[in-house]
């Protein structure tokens, strides 16, 4: 039995809906930020309150609602849950096998500045991440490893999410421009263009913008010559990936550049002072070094030891970028359709591994906006997964390190034990996002925006903003909101290309206090429970670079409009 969706179901009025379908949000940050709840019970507690609007506002059958959750929540577990457990699990191998404290070595043998670190491993190594895997992996990967190198655990989680800023909107090679595609009919090389003529200014400010976060103007100063040049080499690289190759590989050539610009300059450069945090600095004061421990810090290793210390993160690497190419990424779905032989054959393993189930009482009805049923299954992809990719580099990394068995299954169920919160978490997050997208609370907040008339242009990256927060996905906020972006920017007379760009550029200002996000972040470095904490640090800062891209867009529609390809 189908059921249309209602976008105003209070009195016929676009307004006070959409001020009711904003209880769920309003609610969840009440939680986190005000009544400080654990994450998982935000999580839950939110996705029951979603649920009540859905069905006693909306008129959302319970049963419908109840099926939106669980295909939300199965999401939830893989593969955003899956990157999750074997990101840590790998991590936890590289600790336990004693290779993490030759990468310790390496990168404070190219500094020991806190700053220079946290642009190397959270700005560039992150952004590579992103391009390659996307899906939360950047920041579990990132944060983990400047928690090992002595951040705190949850500033190593808030510079990791600010600095997965840059490059959000070309993740997963360039998936969250290549599916506005389709449902808008706006080739994805346009929209790659001009989002490249947009994120290219945050691109360059975020390094910048994290040294400041960390330690003020002054200090920022002191090393403003490597900020530069992480910063422009991103930033150039982006706009020139983005509108002259596509949108599959702006974020792997920038975040490659970007790397080797700094590690380079670094040969030649160093700051005239070295930045630690205050409570290193106590810490030394009060205990001093052992004599063990200091011998560790001027043990010099040989090139051939560091490679192999970061082999489990090259394999990683190297793993997801396969997993993450044509026509390797199709075989492994199960998708492929050409005749190379060999494709064919993992094409076979990897149907029996992907399954695509109808949800019950779910598929085909429910009427969208557009007068269509939508489609609903439960997809799992065992092979195709990136998460199945990390778990292989961790599978070769047990060989590489010489792990017993024993050890390599212990620290497997370690880190699932560690994650169950978490995980809990984010699938009832996940959740809450399928019941509010289902129900049409999303398209009423969306359209709600879209009324906004001549200062639409402005606000139009608010609409990804918010479409990445509820779903914590910049390709699900551009398939969100996309057509409703075109539609609206015709009526007011703004390009629809700028439109997509703002949408998808003012997305990736949203990832940052995303619930997935967040609860990513919090499991990656051991802080399950304090979800609370990292948002309140995180969502300032979120809104001010929305507030930027904002301001680039509605100038782009008016005195910058030569910018629009």
């Amino acid at each position: 039995m189908t059921w249309t969706q209602n976008f105003t179901p209070i009195i016929d009025n676009l307004v006070v809906s959409s001020l009711v379908a904003l209880i769920p949000i309003l609610y969840f940050f009440w939680a986190l930020t005000i009544k400080r709840m654990k994450g998982y019970i935000a999580g839950l507690t939110t996705l029951l309150v979603a649920l009540a609007v859905a069905v006693f506002v909306y008129g959302m059958p319970a049963g419908k609602a109840i099926m939106s959750a669980s295909q939300g929540a199965v999401y939830g577990l893989l593969p955003i849950g899956w990157i999750i457990i074997t990101s840590v699990f790998l991590y936890k191998m590289t600790v336990k096998s004693g290779q993490f404290n030759i990468i310790r070595s390496s990168v404070l043998s190219l500094t020991e500045d806190r700053r220079l670190q946290a642009l190397l491993v959270a700005f560039s190594f992150g952004a590579f991440l992103e391009g390659a895997a996307g899906f939360g992996a950047p920041v579990a990967i990132s944060a983990a490893l400047l928690v090992g190198l002595g951040f705190n655990p949850l500033y190593a989680a808030g510079i990791c999410l600010i600095a997965n800023t840059a490059p959000v909107a070309f993740g997963a090679v360039g998936i969250p421009i290549i599916a506005m595609e389709g449902p808008t009919g706006i080739a994805a090389m346009e929209i790659s263009k001009m989002v490249g003529r947009q994120l290219p200014f945050l691109s360059a400010f975020i390094p910048l913008y994290l040294i400041l976060i960390m330690t003020g103007w002054k200090r920022s100063l002191e090393v403003m010559p490597a900020i530069l040049v992480s910063g422009l080499s991103f930033a150039i690289t982006q706009y020139f990936s983005s509108n002259f190759l596509g949108p599959e590989l702006p974020d792997i050539l920038s975040a490659l550049v970007s790397l080797f610009a700094l590690a380079i300059f670094l040969k030649f450069w160093k700051p005239k002072t070295i930045f630690r945090f205050a409570s290193e600095e106590t810490a030394a004061a009060v205990e001093p070094l052992n004599d063990s421990v200091e011998m560790e810090m001027e043990k010099r290793y040989t090139k051939w030891q560091i490679f192999h210390a970061w082999s489990p993160f090259l394999l990683l690497t190297l793993f997801i970028t396969i997993w993450g190419m044509n026509p390797i990424k199709p075989a492994l779905s199960g998708h492929y359709e050409g005749d190379n032989m060999l494709l064919s054959g993992i094409n076979e393993i990897g149907k029996l591994l992907t399954f695509q189930i109808e949800v019950p009482g779910l598929h085909n009805e429910i009427i969208g906006s557009n007068g269509l049923p939508i489609a609903a299954f439960f997809k799992i992809e065992l092979l195709g997964a990136a998460g199945t990719a990390i778990l292989l580099a961790a599978i070769v990394t047990k060989f590489i390190a010489h792990m017993s068995t024993r050890v390599f299954f212990n620290t497997f169920a370690e880190a699932m034990k560690e994650l169950t919160k978490p995980i809990l978490m984010i699938s009832s997050v996940v959740a809450f996002a399928y019941v509010t997208n289902a129900s049409g609370m999303s398209t009423t907040l969306g359209m709600t925006l879209a009324k906004s008339g001549d200062l639409f242009p402005f606000f139009a990256p608010v609409l990804g903003w918010l479409g990445v927060f509820i779903t914590g996905s910049d390709t699900s906020a551009n398939l969100l909101f996309g057509s409703l972006q075109k539609v609206t920017a015709l009526k007011v007379g703004m390009e629809p290309v700028l439109a997509l760009a703002a949408n998808s550029s003012g997305g990736v200002t949203g990832k940052m206090i995303s619930p997935q996000s967040i609860a990513i972040a919090c499991a990656a470095v051991g802080l399950a429970g304090r979800e609370s904490e990292l948002l309140r640090f995180t969502i300032k800062h979120s809104l001010f670079l929305l507030l930027l891209i904002c301001m680039i867009t509605f100038l782009q529609n008016g005195v910058l409009s030569w910018m629009i390809p």
